[in-house]
């Protein structure tokens, strides 16, 4: 079996994969607050925003551990078509997950649903995303741990959503936002410490690209749409603060004196 190394860059990816957890559900809560507050058209675009925050977070955070990650005896490379794919996924199930419980009546429901939908995705974009690892050998799996990194990916989920309609307070967002980064970076981890490689030496070459040729730059490119949009929503004016200020320039009536007599 082949020596895998986890953090083959030291504690920066794991602690870099973090952030990127941390800032898409954050922004993904404060998205959601922002569409349960609105109606219509506005309502749409929020959740949108926010689904596309948490997914791609969620996959940012995924293959920035991946930097790291390294088997002794082989090299590795990367399926582009199946690695798209499951940035796909993780847009499509949280995108799913998200529209159920900003629209549906039945908010319980809705919640189960759409955590069971969602971290069932989750876990499929993991695991889409390691079946576009190319190497010299043969990857095996722990299906005990595979099951509980499923688990973690269900309760993550569900415990995203369920913050997304309860948490409104910007400190309370945050606290969330470090525990959810938490959830899904154990899910990551725990997926990854179930599999096994058995490598056979070769001297051909790997189809795929390096990790360096392709996951860094689109990891790069999503992290940076992650701190726009940050900014974006943190300099845009809540539902509150527009009517307060619609209110402000609303022109006030003076009332003339009636005569007397």
């Amino acid at each position: 079996m082949g020596h895998l190394d986890h953090a083959a860059l030291g504690w920066l990816t794991p602690a870099l994969s973090y952030v990127m957890a941390c800032i898409g559900a954050a922004l993904g809560l404060r998205c959601t607050v922002r569409a349960l507050a609105t109606t219509g058209r506005s309502r749409r675009n929020w959740l949108l925003t926010a689904a596309s925050a948490i997914g791609t977070g969620i996959w940012t955070m995924h293959f920035v551990a991946m930097l790291g990650f390294g088997v002794t005896g082989t090299d590795i490379r990367y399926d582009v078509p199946l690695t798209l794919l499951s940035l796909l996924v993780a847009m499509v199930v949280v995108c799913a997950g998200v529209f159920a419980v900003g629209y549906s009546r039945d908010r319980g429901r809705a919640l189960l649903v759409g955590g069971l939908t969602t971290g069932l995705g989750v876990a499929s974009m993991h695991y889409l995303g390691m079946a576009a690892v190319r190497l010299h050998g043969d990857v095996s799996y722990d299906p005990l741990l595979v099951g509980l990194s499923v688990l973690i990916a269900v309760v993550a989920a569900t415990a995203a959503l369920w913050a997304a309609l309860n948490i409104k307070s910007p400190v309370a967002v945050t606290i969330a936002s470090l525990i959810m980064g938490a959830a899904v970076s154990s899910m990551h981890y725990t997926g990854m410490f179930a599999v096994g490689v058995r490598v056979t030496p070769s001297g051909d070459a790997l189809p795929g690209a390096t990790a360096m040729q392709f996951i860094f730059p689109l990891a790069v490119g999503l992290g940076s749409y992650l701190f726009l949009t940050s900014a974006f929503v943190a300099l845009s004016p809540t539902a509150g603060e527009r009517a307060a200020s619609a209110s402000a320039q609303r022109p006030v009536r003076s009332v003339a004196p009636q005569p007397r007599g």
